[in-house]
């Protein structure tokens, strides 16, 4: 991180990781559904990135070329480039971090070791679903060409597992255990 400082916030950062289809944004949905009022307000940025809106996800599109000025610019928090797409995360997700709020956040697993050296007070979340599982649920969504389809289909068949997790979540079964597991893990943890 070209000799960059790790910040030290108050608040925690959450990154949600796991294969295509492994249900990251609906459980991160779900839970701050559930978030109680009384605690630290919950923020879940929407993602900057490269392609076109897509009902499934609420996200930022830009073109390239506006995400490369906004990247030069210092506007992101974290980067990265994956399926020929670029993210980025707002960098005002360090106001909430400063003032104790946690923040949670659909990344690239390709991103984690960045973040760390990034930020001290980070807790990874793998949301892991058997193969089998990944594929039937990346089918049926429908919003892959071919090619990509295939992509995902060989990154995920790689990379089962992430030992590095803080916690994994098994979200093969009911959508709403998967949820109320990430959600006492969330609590717990903001509770201490």
């Amino acid at each position: 991180m070209r000799g960059l400082k790790v910040k030290d916030f108050q608040g925690t950062l959450f990154l949600i990781i796991g294969n295509s289809g492994s249900g990251k944004d609906s459980i991160i949905s779900g839970v701050i559904d559930k978030y109680p009022s009384n605690l630290k307000k919950i923020h879940a940025p929407k993602r900057y990135i490269t392609r076109k809106p897509s009902e499934f996800e609420k996200n930022l599109t830009i073109s390239s070329e506006s995400f490369k000025e906004m990247e030069e610019q210092g506007k992101f928090a974290l980067s990265w480039q994956i399926y020929g797409l670029n993210y980025g995360i707002p960098i005002e997700i360090e106001d909430y971090l400063e003032k104790g709020h946690p923040v949670i956040i659909n990344v690239s697993r390709t991103i984690i070791k960045q973040a760390r050296n990034r930020y001290k007070n980070i807790k990874v979340v793998f949301i892991e679903v058997p193969l089998e599982i990944t594929l039937q649920r990346i089918k049926n969504r429908k919003r892959e060409s071919e090619e990509l389809l295939k992509e995902r289909i060989e990154r995920a068949r790689k990379n089962q597992k992430f030992p590095e997790a803080d916690l994994t979540i098994d979200n093969s079964g009911k959508l709403e255990d998967a949820i109320n597991k990430f959600f006492t893990y969330l609590i717990n943890f903001i509770k201490k």
